[in-house]
């Protein structure tokens, strides 16, 4: 079982870990219904906390919540957690109690899992699996959610265990009109020739990675030109490397896709991770 190590409740600060303190009728339970970020922490502080916490604000404006500050939260959660430790922040935001309609908002601290560690060390095999919509469908249908990090992310686990089911490490996402979307947890981002790209999300509706985005803000530094554009699988496996870039995984190189083995990129996947510090 994973235990959670650190434990701050908006209002209250930190608790212990085991301490109950959200209602059972939280329609963030029942429904899914709120917004979450998954935030990096490197020598005690939480990694890109800006950029996660605007992606954040934009997640629940979709949803029609306000975004409390949570800047305080994270700092509190993240003073409980070892410096020299890399850690999991998970800050949580939900409807809250459908008898008392009070928001609920609390942030927890955990290990980096072990399976995540080793896909930035030994790479990841990937099974493409259609996502069932065209790849334009999302973006003028606002009720789908297009962008927004949700809590409903039983979809998103589902397709992990078909994918692993099936042997392999994770999944990609395809729409029905053949183009490669996103990961269930991740962003997609490849090198072709002399440009570093990824997925555009605001055409396709795909959650805008943090780290990718800081992967191409910082393209400059491996020599290579940033950009945004569509890519279908059979182009993926003709790019010179590719990736999954998340937040807590960084990064991890994918080694083949639907069984059919990629080219080796490992010095890419070097100079990447050096540039991401992970």
């Amino acid at each position: 079982m994973r235990v959670v190590a650190v434990l701050a409740v908006l209002g209250r600060g930190l608790i212990p870990a085991d301490t109950p303190f959200i209602k059972s009728d939280d329609l963030g339970l029942t429904r899914g219904d709120g917004v979450f970020e998954s935030i990096h922490v490197r020598a005690g502080r939480p990694w890109l906390l800006d950029e996660h916490l605007a992606r954040m604000s934009a997640s629940a404006a979709t949803l029609d919540l306000t975004l409390p500050p949570l800047r305080e939260l994270a700092a509190q959660a993240c003073s409980a957690w070892p410096g020299d430790r890399e850690g999991v922040l998970k800050l949580v935001l939900t409807r809250g109690s459908e008898s008392l309609g009070t928001p609920t908002a609390y942030a927890t601290v955990n290990p980096v899992p072990a399976a995540s560690i080793a896909a930035r060390d030994n790479g990841i095999k990937i099974n493409t699996l259609s996502l069932g919509v065209p790849v334009e469908a999302r973006k003028d249908a606002p009720w789908l959610l297009a962008g927004a990090k949700t809590l409903s992310y039983a979809i998103n686990m589902a397709t992990q265990r078909y994918a692993m089911a099936k042997g392999a490490d994770d999944a990609l996402w395809v729409s029905t009109d053949g183009f490669a979307l996103e990961g269930p947890t991740s962003s997609l981002v490849w090198r072709s020739g002399s440009s570093l790209a990824t997925v555009p999300a605001a055409a396709t509706g795909i959650l805008p990675g943090i780290t990718a985005r800081f992967a191409l803000d910082n393209a400059s530094s491996m020599g290579l030109q940033a950009t945004e554009r569509m890519i279908t699988v059979e182009e993926l496996h003709a790019v010179d490397a590719v990736w999954l870039l998340s937040s807590i995984r960084g990064i991890a190189p994918i080694k083949s896709i639907d069984g059919v083995p990629l080219r080796d990129f490992a010095a890419d996947t070097a100079r990447l991770r050096a540039m991401l510090g992970f």
